[in-house]
């Protein structure tokens, strides 16, 4: 993929008192393209039967479309200043003393008023919030590079390390580089499903999809984690690793070995360090901080999970195949990232802690817009997209989430099929499954 020209220009810097050495901004590939000449109508109906979405517009049209999106970009990039820096700056400033406040009363969390550890629940409370402010609406934000245009040192997205088990490089790679440039695309965005779950009915079926609420659980519960082996690329080195050059094994080695000093460190920071602290105040507070530290990012692990997943996985979202991306133009390239998102409506706190990515639309036409600018430019795009046909996709969390997990069980059985049965398929694939004929992992 090439970079679009006209991208560049869009990308103004203010200018910065505090550090104007510090890099710029790079450019990101979801503003990759690979043509700059409109594509023949598209077809009325995908390779797979269901109706393509776009197809009553034309290619003049798609590209009419990019550009309205582009002047709505460059708008509000072009008005970046002193009130979005005070943003960040304050939510920064409130995640740290929230954080550092909870800390401080879960060293007494040991200590008992009228039977009950009010300062459990007090510090767990806070902690949880706190660590779900710094993963969603710092970590993510300002390693996307939403912030870079300040220059300054602290608040970049070559310099932040977040609280979480997975490296900041490692993430940048595979959600900037790989989920953002391949959005919703069968086959290359490793995003649809982690690969564990099946959440589309253009996916292949297979026998391991029969499990998957269970393992839809298991990855909430322990998201960072999962996270952390999905940057790694885990599964892609476990499924090639006979196939991989020297040069790759070496590569994945070193990568593994950063990924493990990441998650010592941060255990050993929540599950040692801190209740090392609590031991400290002989309160018998430290199995209670430990214990308060598992809470919170368990907390953690839920909340970004769900906010996630309604970001592409509920019903009416589309799915694209590797084929239809092929010479993608600028326009089509913002028609995907709209038809492949949706939003989630709610209160301005609701939209602060999933890290304004409940404007997941909005968010994925323009990964590095400061996030407090999402609402602004939510009813524009709303808008464009009425104007135009197509759905936006939004409901309450209430509505998104059920609707993920409908689909999630819904889409772990295999298609129904004519001159056959949902039963007999599972029973085939179980049996050849037993066989040792790889039943487990064929997809029909």
């Amino acid at each position: 993929m090439t970079l679009a020209p006209e991208r560049i220009q869009n990308r103004t810097t203010a200018p910065s008192t505090e550090n104007p050495n510090m890099p710029a901004p790079s450019m990101n590939s979801r503003l990759s393209v690979t043509s700059a000449e409109p594509r023949p109508q598209r077809p009325e109906f995908k390779k797979s039967g269901s109706p393509n979405p776009a197809s009553h517009l034309s290619p003049e049209q798609i590209e009419e479309i990019g550009r309205e999106l582009d002047a709505i970009r460059a708008e509000v990039m072009d008005s970046r200043g002193a009130a979005d820096a005070a943003y960040i700056r304050k939510v920064i400033k409130a995640q740290r003393y929230l954080e550092m406040g909870s800390r401080a009363a879960l060293l007494f969390s040991g200590v008992k008023v009228k039977g009950v550890r009010p300062m459990w629940w007090l510090g767990t409370a806070g902690l949880s919030v706190a660590k779900i402010l710094e993963n969603m609406e710092l970590g993510h934000n300002i390693m996307h590079g939403q912030w870079d245009w300040m220059r300054d040192p602290k608040i970049h997205s070559t310099a932040w390390e977040w609280d979480h088990a997975s490296p900041a490089e490692q993430w940048k790679h595979s959600h900037n580089q790989i989920h953002h440039t391949f959005t919703n695309v069968l086959g290359r965005d490793n995003d649809l499903g982690y690969g564990i779950l099946r959440v589309d009915q253009d996916q292949r079926w297979s026998l391991f999809y029969l499990f998957q609420p269970v393992w839809h659980v298991a990855n909430a519960l322990l998201f960072e984690y999962s996270i952390a082996a999905y940057d790694l690329e885990l599964g892609g080195y476990l499924a090639k690793k006979k196939r991989m050059s020297e040069e790759e094994k070496a590569e994945f080695h070193a990568n593994a070995k950063q990924t493990i000093a990441k998650i010592k460190a941060q255990m050993t920071k929540d599950y040692v360090v801190h209740p090392a602290m609590a031991a400290a105040t002989f309160t018998g507070s430290a199995p209670h901080t430990l214990s308060a530290n598992i809470v919170a990012n368990l907390v953690r692990n839920v909340w970004s999970n769900t906010v996630i997943i309604c970001g592409h996985f509920p019903p009416g979202i589309e799915t694209f195949e590797k084929a239809s991306i092929e010479g993608e133009t600028r326009g089509e390239w913002y028609l995907r990232q709209m038809l492949g998102s949706g939003n989630i409506h709610g209160s301005k706190a609701m939209h602060l802690m999933s890290g304004n990515l409940s404007h997941q639309i909005e968010h994925h036409l323009f990964p590095d817009m400061p996030s407090n600018r999402y609402s602004e430019i939510a009813p524009k795009i709303r808008d464009l997209m009425q104007r135009n046909d197509l759905k936006y996709v939004s409901g309450s969390l209430a509505k998104q989430v059920g609707g993920v997990y409908w689909k999630v069980v819904e889409l772990s059985l295999p298609p129904k099929r004519e001159g056959t049965t949902r039963r007999a398929t599972v029973l085939r694939a179980a049996k050849k499954a037993l066989k040792g004929k790889g039943g487990a992992g064929r997809r029909y």
